[in-house]
């Protein structure tokens, strides 16, 4: 064992008796994966930016959920101000 090397899992040639599916049954896997640019082994935080934006700006928002965010914090920044008593008529000019 070298001081620096991270230690491996042992792997042993385990089947199970009734498994009849495809592929191996311990691999833990989501089932959106496949459809997914931003899952996988990307190494690199500049890559996962630039997976994460490609990915929202090719995908369209079908069902509204952005508008829907932006409405909810809107909602709850005006309802924020109102708590503290802020005063909205600095930003309006007064003739």
């Amino acid at each position: 064992m070298g001081i620096l090397s991270t230690r491996k899992n042992k792997r042993y040639s385990y089947q199970p008796r009734y498994y009849k599916g495809e592929g191996s049954p311990f691999e833990l896997k989501h089932k959106f994966d496949d459809f997914r640019v931003t899952a996988g082994s990307n190494k690199g935080i500049k890559k996962k930016f630039n997976n994460a934006i490609e990915d929202y700006k090719y995908n369209s928002d079908r069902t509204g959920a952005n508008r829907r965010v932006l409405l909810i914090i809107g909602v709850l920044v005006l309802v924020f101000l109102f708590i503290i008593d802020f005063d909205l008529s600095i930003f309006f000019q007064n003739r």
